[in-house]
């Protein structure tokens, strides 16, 4: 069986990525399942960039296939903004619950709370081939936080379509409609094809 690792320690992401790719014949481990590292500096300006900081990062550490995914909100009122920036949106190693708080503050009172999710997953193959997909999810930003589970800005972000956040409507669900699904079942495909060739050889 194949290793998929994944450049991410965060186990929301994680649990939703696994949960996608559960059919396939690939083991998917988070980087903290494999080795202990620091926090891989994300300073590109946009998400393909970031995204492939960190697959070439972890690649070079051990090889394999490597994924990793970097997803921004996309604010229209805000001119885009978090976008590249939605991790560290309310400073440096600021939590989700202070990114959240800091997104209800600005757009308080704005009637205009359209907004996007988009994901850019970079995966590296073991021969050190990189394949790019990405998805998105057009929404709107609630009020005030709605719902229990989930991660990120999950308690504000209200799908388009919805009249819930995707904290409420549970991951499952989410995982058929979200930004990072798109993105992954593009994935999924280029995962089987590569699983199809090498059971050829």
């Amino acid at each position: 069986m194949k290793r998929l690792v994944l450049a991410s320690h965060n186990k929301g992401k994680i649990k939703e990525i696994k949960d996608i790719l559960k059919n396939l014949d690939i083991e998917v481990l988070g980087i903290s399942d494999i080795i202990t590292i620091e926090d891989i500096k994300e300073d590109a300006d946009t998400l393909e960039g970031n995204a492939r900081i960190k697959a070439e990062y972890i690649h070079n550490k051990i090889g394999g296939y490597t994924l990793a995914d970097d997803t921004g909100l996309f604010v229209e009122v805000l001119n885009g903004k978090p976008g590249v920036h939605t991790a560290r949106f309310a400073g440096e190693n600021c939590s989700e619950q202070e990114n959240r708080d800091k997104l209800l503050e600005v757009l308080n009172n704005e009637k205009n709370r359209n907004a996007v999710f988009r994901t850019v997953l970079v995966l590296i193959d073991e021969k050190g081939k990189e394949y790019i997909v990405e998805g998105s999810c057009e929404g709107t930003i609630s009020n005030m936080e709605i719902g229990e589970k989930g991660f990120g800005y999950d308690k504000l972000f209200i799908p388009k379509g919805y009249s819930t956040t995707f904290s409420e409507i549970g991951l499952e669900e989410k995982n058929l409609i979200s930004h990072r699904a798109k993105a992954l079942n593009k994935l999924k495909e280029l995962l089987v094809d590569m699983l199809n060739e090498d059971s050829d050889y």
